[in-house]
């Protein structure tokens, strides 16, 4: 393949979507990631951290309260490392469960709900160590941490009078009981998480706007890309061959039919449309052919030969050009123009249709 040169300047091609799509190279913003598990982390809270409070609270009135008459053994040992793990599972299970799908949910979404086949293929080298180190300590890992520097800064800026304010709150020089204490730590987390979680929706937006741009900027295709696309697109030459071969069965089919037809209506030699009518097997007029140029001359000379009658009516012969489909009933904005069109044939032969009629 020729070097390709000049600069992209090309919107990229509907094939080169597709392809970019199946490699992952799609608008992906971990900000988005981030907000979308927050969320999750916050309706998991919401809705069932009380429940979970209430678990842990009894939970450890349980143990602590009969510590003098519980009994050890190596059985009761790992009963208790079953109970526990289940209990942890029952508490924390709610909240795993709705981060884990609000990330899933957050990497659908930025890849449009298709799959990233090629992603997904194993490549051993992503989880090789050295490489690892290489992009880690590489220049161009130096622009991402800078950039994580910066969101750091602006979470804590909007986050810091909050903050303030819990550390100058007189619960921490008085005597409470440790239900308020406890109270007051949850709210007061709850309230910092949703200040993080709305200083990262704003960054989230900007950050994913300007993934956007960058992927549709690195998307962007030279006029050469577009020339050799256009090429392998095209297919080899057999390919091109059997396609003008079936045009060619398809066009003499086509052409048959115009001495069925009965009436062409003409522009007078730029366009040519051949209509068929019979009232007994047709809701509508059909279009048995059509052509411009050469083949509206050649759908003229099979017409004169059959004599099929010819009326020259340029607006309906563009209009049923542009509209109307060979093989299919002619629209029915048009079906006033064509019924007097037929009307005329009616008129002018009327023998010919009176002597089918008879015979029919």
């Amino acid at each position: 393949m020729a070097e390709q040169t000049g600069e992209k300047t090309e919107l990229p091609t509907q094939r080169k979507l597709e392809e970019a799509i199946k490699k992952g190279q799609t608008p992906r913003s971990a900000e988005v990631q981030t907000v979308f598990v927050l969320l999750g982390a916050i309706a998991a809270l919401t809705f069932g951290g009380r429940e979970s409070w209430h678990l842990l609270v009894n939970a450890m009135m349980q143990s602590l309260g009969h510590l003098h008459d519980t009994p050890l053994s190596a059985n009761s040992l790992q009963a208790y490392g079953v109970t526990g793990i289940l209990f942890v599972l029952k508490c924390a299970g709610p909240l795993v469960v709705a981060t884990m799908l609000a990330g899933l949910l957050a990497g659908t979404v930025q890849n449009r709900f298709q799959t990233a086949s090629d992603i997904i293929t194993p490549d051993w080298n992503r989880i090789n160590p050295i490489s690892g180190f290489q992009r880690l300590f590489s220049a161009q890992s130096l622009v991402p941490t800078l950039i994580a520097f910066v969101k750091f800064s602006v979470v804590i800026g909007l986050t810091y009078t909050e903050i303030q304010k819990i550390l100058n709150d007189p619960i921490f020089t008085t005597s409470v009981s440790v239900g308020r204490l406890a109270e007051f730590l949850g709210s007061t987390a709850m309230a910092i998480l949703l200040r993080v979680t709305l200083a990262l929706v704003v960054i989230a937006t900007a950050d994913y706007g300007y993934q956007f741009w960058k992927t549709g900027r690195d998307l962007m295709m030279t006029k050469e890309e577009l020339k050799e696309e256009a090429k392998s697109t095209e297919g080899n030459p057999q390919m091109k061959a059997a396609r003008r071969r079936r045009r060619k069965v398809s066009k003499a089919k086509e052409l048959a039919e115009v001495a069925k037809a009965d009436v062409i209506v003409t522009n007078p030699t730029r366009i040519a449309i051949a209509l068929r009518y019979d009232r007994k097997t047709m809701k509508a007029p059909k279009v048995v052919a059509k052509g411009i140029r050469l083949n509206a001359q050649k759908i003229r000379e099979i017409a004169a030969r059959h004599q099929v009658p010819m009326m020259e009516n340029k607006p309906l012969a563009r209009l049923l050009f542009k509209h109307a489909r060979v093989g299919s009933e002619v629209p029915a904005h048009l079906y006033a123009a064509v019924a007097e069109v037929l009307a005329w044939v009616y008129r002018i032969n009327r023998y010919r249709y009176f002597s089918e009629r008879n015979q029919a």
